[in-house]
């Protein structure tokens, strides 16, 4: 009865935009997440192989680019290329933030990125067109992700700062329910009727998210430009003394997400070829793994989410840079597993799945630690001339994550399981404990001035 009350008591304090924009955002992660759950595998088992490369649009020369150090293995190649696509799918949002904060605005904003993003999974549906629908998806996700996740925060006044923190959390459990369900989907029609059938099961649902958000506008925020004419907020003192911080705030996630990441790409190869998917029912899809941090980020949320707020009643809760160092720290922990089972079952198809369960429950879990508090960071900190703009630059961390994760990928098949995936934990492990040595400074930067 107590959890059902604070439950009711959440649902009642938050405003409806916020529902409005956690079920566009769970579409919108479902056809995202549906995608990427194929996207290795599709690559090394089709794209790549003899009588598909040759007809994609642009594949040799992109090849020649990457093997400037020599000619590299399929799985090198398809980790670089996944490393790039995921990097720049979070750094578009900088340019996403510009065009809404100089030009149309969010809502405008969002709606071309939601087109952009189902012409893009369309175009997935060929072989030929694959570069240009990662293009697509690359252009469409800047001009929506940014813009979507600053709008949750201009719904909350900004004085309700654990309030905004837990709205994230819930807008986050949006984004990890469209996740779980999405892999699970795409994986499984791809297994059917094959990959480009598994793409465009992902195209038709970005079109419902785009329908979910027009649907619910009368309950979102202004989103006309703010930077235009005699609407342009005045600088206010502090304001680049806050900018430098969250920046460095940003570059301490950055390892997190080098080791987060990588379970979308290398986890997946890594699955396919060393864990023992046998059940009595026959073998478990490979993509279906892709929604078990998620699953395990839905099921925290709740969790979390009370834990705060009866930590912050007591005025007992930890600060945001806290929380975001115990998430790099899960992470390195959930990495080990992965470098535990390896060591214990070094042969091919003999890894038990539980060492692969427990490494993506764990990031999933890692996940809501620092995300969700990053973003509510820099919503309350950013100034609001360029508030949507360094919402935008949050995503720096998983751009340089993704792309440098890409770049460790390359080696994965150079050295052992075990030892690849002990160096994915070291990095994490490192943030985490650069957080905690930083965090003071830090907090007083992020202090408006006096």
């Amino acid at each position: 009865m107590v959890t059902q009350a604070i439950d009711r008591t959440e649902r009642e304090r938050h405003p409806r935009g916020l529902w409005v924009l956690a079920f566009t955002e769970l579409w919108e992660r479902f056809s995202y997440y549906g995608m990427m759950a194929l996207l290795a595998l599709y690559m090394t088992k089709q794209l790549l192989q003899p009588g598909h490369a040759d007809k994609v649009w642009g594949l040799a020369a992109l090849r020649h680019f990457f093997e400037f150090r020599g000619p590299m293995s399929d799985i090198a190649f398809t980790s670089l290329v996944f490393g790039w696509y995921g990097g720049l799918v979070y750094f578009t949002p900088i340019l996403g933030g510009l065009v809404a904060d100089r030009w149309l605005g969010t809502r405008r904003t969002v709606t071309l990125g939601a087109v952009l993003m189902a012409a893009g999974h369309l175009a997935m549906s060929l072989d030929q067109t694959f570069l240009i629908a990662l293009l697509m998806l690359i252009l469409g996700s800047g001009c929506l992700k940014g813009n979507i996740t600053t709008q949750v925060g201009a719904l909350y006044p900004a004085e309700a700062e654990s309030l905004r923190q837990r709205g994230y959390a819930i807008f986050s459990t949006g984004i990890n329910i469209g996740a779980v369900i999405g892999p699970l989907v795409t994986a499984g029609v791809a297994a059917a009727f094959g990959w480009h059938a598994g793409f465009a099961v992902a195209a038709v649902l970005m079109l419902l998210a785009l329908a979910v958000y027009l649907g619910g506008g009368q309950h979102l925020p202004d989103g006309r430009p703010v930077l235009t004419g005699a609407d342009l907020p005045l600088a206010e003192a502090g304001d680049s003394r806050r900018l430098a911080a969250l920046l460095v705030i940003v570059a301490l996630v950055i390892p997190a997400s080098v080791g987060f990441l990588m379970i979308s790409g290398i986890g997946m190869i890594w699955i396919d070829g060393y864990v023992n998917l046998a059940t009595p029912l026959g073998a478990v899809p490979v993509g279906w793994f892709n929604s078990l941090d998620s699953l395990s980020s839905i099921l925290i949320a709740p969790c979390l989410i009370l834990l705060w707020a009866w930590q912050a009643r007591r005025q007992r809760e930890p600060s945001g840079l806290t929380k975001i160092a115990i998430g790099s720290l899960l992470v390195a922990l959930s990495s080990l597993a992965f470098a535990v089972g390896s060591a214990l079952s070094p042969q091919p198809g003999t890894v038990p799945a539980v060492w692969a369960l427990t490494g993506y429950l764990g990031m999933g879990v890692a996940f809501m630690w620092y995300w969700p508090v990053l973003l509510a960071l820099v919503s309350s900190s950013a100034p609001a001339r360029v508030n949507s703009t360094m919402m935008g630059a949050s995503f720096l961390a998983l751009f340089i994550g993704s792309v440098s994760g890409g770049w460790l990928g390359s080696f994965y098949d150079q050295m052992t399981p075990a030892a690849f995936w002990t160096i994915n934990a070291a990095v994490p492990a490192a943030g985490g404990l650069l957080t905690l040595l930083l965090r003071g400074p830090l907090q007083r930067a992020l202090q408006p001035a006096t």
